[in-house]
C-alpha cells in the first residue's frame, strides 16, 4: 500500500533554513521582542526547521544574538561612509549627502535601529558589545567631519550626539514605526519616493540649522 503524501509544510528536516534565513528571522524577533522575550523554539517553528536546529548551529541564544548583530551591521557597514574629498571642499554638502545616504539605507533595514533602541535602554554586556564592535566605530566614522565645527566653535562636543539622535533615532522612526506613520499620514513611508523625499527634507533641515549657527 502506497504511503500517502502529507500536504502542507514539509518536515523540518527536509526544509533546512539557510544561514541568512536564520539570521534575518532572528534579527526581526530580537528587534521586536528583545533578547529576553525571544524564544528560540518559536524561531525554529517560524523557520520550519527542527526544534534544535538553531541550538545545533549556534550553541545558545546568546551566541545567536551576537552572530545576528555581526551579520546585521555587516549588511550596512560597507554602505555607510562619508566622502572625505567632498567634506574638504564643502562640509555642509557632505553632511547632507551622508544623512540622505544613511536614511535611505536604514529604510531597508529598520530592524537594526529597532534592535539598537531595545538594547540601548539597558546597560549590560550586550550593549557594551554592540557599541564597541559596531555602533561606536560607525558613529565616529560618520560624525568625524563635524569635529571641524567643534573646533570652530559652531558646535559643542555634545551637539554631535544630539545630531546623531535626531537623525538615527528620530528621522528613522517612520521606517520602524510604519503603522503609526501610516496613521499620521496615509502615504507609505517605505515607498522609495517617500523615503527619498523624507531623507532630503531631514538633511536639508539639519544643514539649514548648521548654516544658521555659522557653519
Amino acid at each position: 500500500m502506497a504511503t500517502q503524501t502529507r500536504k502542507g509544510r514539509p518536515p523540518a528536516e527536509l526544509s533546512p533554513a539557510s544561514l541568512t534565513d536564520i539570521l534575518a528571522a532572528a534579527l526581526r524577533v530580537f528587534a521586536e521582542c528583545g533578547f529576553d522575550g525571544t524564544s528560540v523554539a518559536a524561531l525554529n517553528r517560524e523557520l520550519g526547521v527542527s526544534h534544535n536546529l538553531v541550538h545545533q548551529r549556534f550553541g545558545s541564544k546568546e551566541r545567536l544574538w551576537y552572530a545576528t548583530v555581526d551579520w546585521a551591521f555587516g549588511e550596512i557597514a560597507d554602505h555607510t561612509s562619508v566622502d572625505a574629498e567632498l567634506a574638504e571642499r564643502d562640509l555642509l554638502e557632505a553632511v547632507r549627502v551622508t544623512i540622505v545616504q544613511f536614511l535611505q539605507l536604514h529604510a531597508t533595514h529598520p530592524q537594526i535601529l529597532r534592535l539598537v533602541t531595545v538594547e540601548g535602554a539597558t546597560e549590560g554586556p550586550r550593549l557594551t558589545y554592540l557599541f564597541d564592535a559596531h555602533v561606536g566605530p560607525l558613529y565616529h566614522r560618520i560624525t568625524a567631519p563635524l569635529k571641524v565645527l567643534v573646533d570652530r566653535g559652531v558646535l559643542a562636543e555634545e551637539d554631535i550626539r544630539t545630531v546623531h539622535f535626531l537623525v538615527a533615532h528620530g528621522a528613522t522612526a517612520p521606517f520602524s514605526l510604519v503603522p503609526l506613520a501610516a496613521r499620521l499620514n496615509p502615504l507609505d513611508p517605505l515607498d522609495p519616493a517617500a523615503v527619498r523625499r523624507h531623507a532630503e527634507f531631514v538633511a536639508g533641515m539639519v544643514v539649514a540649522g548648521l548654516r544658521a549657527r555659522g557653519a
